[in-house]
């Protein structure tokens, strides 16, 4: 099958879209389900002011998004493997679509809970199966498009459901109601798309085995993943913040019940991350996580400044340099990690940077929201954010250490050469 086909017969007899068209298909998967997960988050302020639940109710909610993410995603990786990745594909945009049914028929707390359950379902599913999938249908003479992508497109995704969800709510008929009728009528569509798409792997039977969680980090390559640690943690603990209660922080420094603010700092954190991811695509994974890290430190400062002055333009300025430094960090950790293992064994390595991932964005935040009822929003975000400043500036140490480390090793053979 070449990438200038329109339409391929297939064994059965039926048709699929070319390559090109699957791999574009393939990344509108992921956009869906990556814009879905923060379409939620400028609307937590108007479900409290209506339904009048707490910051804890609030966190609890993420929090199931999060852990039903993360335990269908430890699972999702090896059955895309054995049943192909169309499958797994569809199962997302079908618990999409669930889910903007949920919240459209959604009249309390319970609602919520169900929804953001089968968001978490939505990402988990897709995020593995159709990932993979851009790499295995990308152009032959473009092998990095699947990469970029990937990385690119799923934050920039998070950037446009976020600002986008904001405006409509704050701006559009039907606050809680419209948003949602988009995300029903993208995700059917996606679904149609998905159906006539070629599929990149060969299917095989399901063994019990199969459903196994699968995470584990190879020997050879736990230093490394030990020094990537902090940053991984620093980024989605930044990130879970910002999804959890920074529509609130940004509501109390601007003092303006404007949704809009609440999407605009999702968005800018998301989106300076998947502009930092696309241009510096070609910097070594090394690099990339020394310098994110190092500006992750810095936005994350000038986030605190604006939290400890009521400065509403530190927390914007601030969240647009943490921005960069958490697409540069993350996408460096992920590729230096997943080029660590052999291929037999980087699919549990890579659930195993997926696990940290996804604790750091829901354990922190579920933390916070509980001490957020004792002492208030304030104290809290200055806490939180003082804490992402320590791990990033603990990762930008790790990584200097780490650069430095192979240059002396190399060094002594020289200097016993010399006689020294």
């Amino acid at each position: 099958m070449t990438g200038n086909e329109t339409l391929t017969a297939t064994p059965a007899g039926r048709y699929s879209t070319s390559r090109f068209a699957g791999f574009w298909t393939s990344g509108l998967a992921l956009a869906v389900v990556m814009a879905g997960s923060s379409v939620v988050s400028p609307l937590y302020d108007v479900y409290q002011a209506t339904w009048h639940f707490s910051t804890i109710t609030l966190t609890a909610i993420f929090a199931v998004y999060a852990a039903s993410l993360l335990a269908v995603l430890l699972v999702a990786g090896n059955l895309s493997d054995r049943v192909g990745r169309r499958p797994m594909m569809a199962v997302a945009a079908l618990a999409e679509a669930a889910a903007a049914g949920v919240f459209l028929a959604a009249h309390g707390v319970a609602a919520l809970y169900v929804g953001r359950l089968l968001q978490g379902v939505a990402t988990g599913a897709g995020v593995g199966a159709a990932g993979a999938a851009l790499l295995e249908l990308q152009p032959a003479d473009r092998p990095t498009l699947g990469g970029t992508v990937n990385a690119s497109g799923s934050m920039g995704a998070l950037a446009v459901g976020a600002v986008g969800a904001s405006a409509l709510v704050q701006y559009g008929p039907a606050p809680t109601r419209l948003v949602f009728w988009l995300l029903l009528a993208v995700s059917l569509l996606t679904l149609g798309l998905i159906a006539v798409m070629p599929e990149p792997v060969t299917s095989g039977r399901v063994e019990w085995a199969d459903l196994r969680p699968r995470a584990g980090v190879p020997r050879a390559a736990l230093p490394d993943f030990l020094v990537a640690l902090p940053a991984l943690v620093a980024t989605w603990a930044l990130g879970g913040l910002y999804f959890s209660l920074g529509p609130s922080i940004a509501a109390e420094l601007s003092h303006s019940r404007d949704a809009l603010w609440g999407g605009l700092v999702i968005a800018l954190l998301t989106g300076a991350g998947a502009v930092a991811a696309f241009g510096l695509r070609s910097l070594a994974p090394g690099a990339a996580m020394l310098r994110g890290s190092a500006v992750l430190a810095v936005g994350s400062v000038v986030t605190l400044v604006g939290i400890v002055t009521g400065a509403s333009w530190g927390l914007l300025v601030g969240s647009a340099i943490a921005g960069l430094g958490f697409g540069t960090a993350y996408l460096g950790a992920f590729r230096h990690l997943s080029a660590l293992a052999a291929p037999a064994q980087r699919g549990a390595l890579v659930a195993s940077i997926y696990v940290v991932s996804y604790l750091s964005f829901s354990v922190p935040v579920l933390v916070a929201g509980t001490a957020t009822t004792a002492v208030g929003l304030h104290p809290v975000a200055v806490v939180y954010a003082a804490g992402v400043i320590s791990l990033s500036a603990l990762a930008t140490v790790l990584q200097v250490t780490a650069r430095r480390r192979p240059r002396r090793a190399a060094a002594a053979p020289a200097a016993e050469a010399a006689g020294l």
